[in-house]
């Protein structure tokens, strides 16, 4: 029986993009939750095989304008507590570490936008999911906030290089990546606000360009996830 994921979508313009088939190639089917379109978020998994939260324009701290943020944390820190497969992209990670006890802020050299390289920790080289991607592999950030403090028991599996948080573990079966394993160049083109044209534009021009020959390695990564979440020890007995 294939097992499914559920992936919590925060805005009409970040949805699950490439993850999806790649999810689905390793026996992971995605039941997306439009948040934003005024779903309720469960209280738990459910029947759900694992947790996949997406990435937003929003900061992962503003409750007052998206009621669906604070549910969202409770139901990852249920997700972790409970040693449940659990992914978070850029805001999911941000979300998470919130969750679970870190911190969250903004950017400290200013929104991050454009490839960059992949710096993962030696703990992150030998991580059952982190070590599906190849050091120094370009992976694309877009962001503004980054998470500024590891909760308890987290472990830092990448940074940047300015020491920021690339990925994290939070549990056994439980990662954020801040950077966007998810995206084609048409999904972000779809970002842009026109607030810094040239390096939107430029964005968006080298990952149509390069696309090709990165997206074996960023489907690696979901792939493995796929694979881990579907495991029977990931499963409740």
């Amino acid at each position: 029986m294939t097992s499914r994921a559920l992936v919590l979508q925060h805005e009409e313009k970040a949805p699950p993009g490439l993850l999806a088939p790649w999810l689905a190639q390793a026996g992971l089917e995605c039941d997306v939750l439009p948040a934003h379109e005024g779903y309720a978020v469960p209280a738990d998994l459910g029947d759900h095989a694992a947790l996949v939260v997406l990435g937003g324009s929003m900061d992962a701290w503003d409750d007052d304008a998206y009621r669906w943020l604070l549910p969202t944390r409770a139901l990852i820190a249920g997700t972790v507590s409970a040693g449940r497969p659990f992914l978070g992209v850029c805001l999911g990670h941000q979300l998470a570490a919130l969750a679970l006890g870190g911190g969250v802020g903004r950017q400290p050299g200013g929104q991050t936008m454009g490839l960059r390289a992949w710096r993962p920790t030696p703990e992150g080289l030998a991580d059952p999911l982190t070590s599906a991607l190849p050091p120094d592999t370009e992976v694309l950030h877009f962001n503004s906030d980054a998470v500024t403090g590891l909760p308890p028991g987290a472990t830092p599996l990448a940074l940047d290089a300015e020491g920021t948080v690339q990925a994290a573990r939070y549990g056994p079966l439980a990662w954020g990546v801040q950077f966007h394993p998810e995206v084609d160049d048409a999904l972000v083109q779809g970002w842009a606000t026109g607030r810094r044209p040239e390096a939107e534009t430029e964005t968006v021009r080298v990952l149509r360009e390069r696309q090709a020959e990165l997206h074996p390695a960023w489907a690696g990564l979901i792939h493995r996830f796929g694979l881990l979440a579907t495991t029977p020890q990931a499963q409740p007995a």
